[in-house]
């Protein structure tokens, strides 16, 4: 399964790295935020925008499964 981990991002990154990966990669995908409730708004925000399901089994991380 591809991983974007981003550990060690700022902020102001996540919107260019998230888009590329989720529109470049093939699902299943999985991004992790950490614990990061900023981090996992700005991610869910680029999700929403692309028009792209996901689910979150676990805390920390974001999984795109189609």
């Amino acid at each position: 399964m591809n991983t974007l981990d981003l550990h060690g991002i700022r902020h102001d990154e996540v919107d260019r790295l998230v888009e590329n990966f989720v529109l470049l990669k093939t699902p299943p995908l999985r991004i992790i935020t950490g614990n990061s409730d900023r981090m996992k708004e700005l991610v869910i925000k680029v999700l929403d925008r692309c028009n792209i399901e996901y689910e979150q089994f676990r805390p920390g991380q974001i999984t795109i499964l189609k």
